[in-house]
């Protein structure tokens, strides 16, 4: 019998364990199958279409609960970066705060290259691989 079939075709969140760290997902709820949940995600970046999908066993969900709101528009590169921060109330400012500089630089037209690194670099700074050390003289 599958247990969250209730939840199919909405905007849900869940929290689930993967080994000792509990990691957030949210898109739409697409399927149960009596064993395993399945979420889904469209979003466009860059240009281009992309589909995100989740197989979630039940043994491993922590927490599921419906979305009635998005922090972000559906389908932007910033609701990707909010997204991939996950709904942690840590990460939901810095979330708000990409999209308020996705809106300000297309506002503008374009960001510099410059502008463009330094909002990147405080953003997923957790996530960024470390580059190498500066050289000194």
């Amino acid at each position: 019998m599958a247990r969250y079939s209730a939840f199919l075709g909405r905007r849900v969140e869940v929290h689930y364990r993967a080994g000792d760290i509990l990691l957030p997902a949210s898109g739409t709820f697409v399927a149960d199958s009596g064993r395993s949940i399945f979420l889904e995600q469209h979003l466009t970046q860059h240009g281009q279409v992309k589909n995100f999908r989740w197989e979630i066993p039940y043994q491993y969900i922590v927490r599921l609960e419906e979305k009635k709101e998005l922090p972000y528009p559906p389908g932007t590169a910033a609701g990707t970066a909010a997204a991939g921060a996950g709904a942690q109330s840590g990460n939901r400012a810095t979330a708000a705060a990409a999209a308020d500089r996705a809106k300000n630089a297309e506002s503008s037209g374009a960001a510099s290259a410059s502008g463009t690194a330094a909002g990147a670099s405080d953003e997923g700074a957790g996530n960024l691989p470390l580059g190498r050390p500066p050289k000194t003289a």
